[in-house]
């Protein structure tokens, strides 16, 4: 259940933020982090804003009706997330497929689909399923296929300090599922094209 975030949600966050630097044996006064707590309470509220949209208001009348069943790919759609364990950022890109039937959507809609999924405390996995969920259940095509790529600073930055790992999730909804044909076309087609 989504919590209705406080209107006053920058002044405790910033307030946070303060305590933050002094448990941490900071001056919150010194010049340097004199306005820290303010661009952190913004940054959150920027990277945190997909818990405040839905697919609906972002997608908004960019669905079209039309006579196509061949599938649509938007490879390469950057995005930037907040690990929910640590809160530290992991980001990549995420490659969405689907065939129509029936109905297509705006190609920037899908990277803004994305968005409302990245932009907000989140596992990767569960991302990667609410994309192409979202997909599926606005379009109602015969399949949708997402696959996503991330570095997580949580893993290079402490703990095991792997730099130079990553993470592939995917989610195959219909066709790219139950066709092999459709599923090895999607997966050629994100891992041999520049």
């Amino acid at each position: 259940m989504i919590q209705e975030p406080s209107t006053d949600r920058p002044r405790v966050i910033a307030e946070l933020i303060r305590k933050l630097l002094i448990s941490l044996g900071e001056d919150p006064d010194r010049e340097g982090l004199a306005r820290t707590p303010e661009r952190v309470a913004h940054s959150f509220d920027e990277l945190t804003k997909g818990s405040l949209q839905t697919v609906e208001e972002v997608v908004g009348p960019g669905v079209f009706e039309e006579d196509c069943s061949e599938m649509v790919l938007v490879k390469d759609i950057e995005f930037y997330s907040l690990c929910e364990h640590h809160m530290l950022p992991f980001y990549g890109r995420v490659h969405v497929a689907y065939i129509p039937d029936g109905k297509i959507v705006g190609l920037s809609k899908l990277a803004r689909i994305t968005d409302v999924f990245a932009r907000r405390l989140q596992v990767q996995e569960r991302m990667t399923v609410q994309i192409a969920e979202a997909i599926q259940e606005i379009l109602e095509p015969k399949g949708v296929g997402v696959v996503a790529d991330a570095a997580h600073l949580c893993m290079m930055m402490r703990g095991v300090q792997k730099q130079n790992s990553s993470t592939m999730t995917s989610c195959l909804l219909g066709s790219f599922r139950s066709d092999p044909r459709t599923r090895n076309e999607f997966m050629g087609l994100i891992h041999n094209m520049g």
